[in-house]
């Protein structure tokens, strides 16, 4: 990638296991749970927006005592 992503930006699963460092299988176990990012199906392919992925760290951050 030789921009940094924009929030419209479209993340494969393997981007998004790279960039939130965890395996694939990881990815695709949260997407059948309905517990990661909001998913979209484009044809045969799964992407994320940038924007569903940083909503979904967000919530998932750590709330301060």
């Amino acid at each position: 990638m030789d921009a940094a992503p924009n929030a419209n930006h479209l993340l494969s699963p393997q981007d998004l296991a790279a960039l939130i460092a965890v395996p694939v299988a990881t990815v695709y176990r949260w997407r059948s749970a309905g517990s990661g990012p909001r998913g979209y199906r484009i044809g045969k392919h799964v992407r994320f927006r940038m924007s569903d992925v940083e909503a979904w760290l967000d919530a998932c951050a750590d709330q301060p005592a």
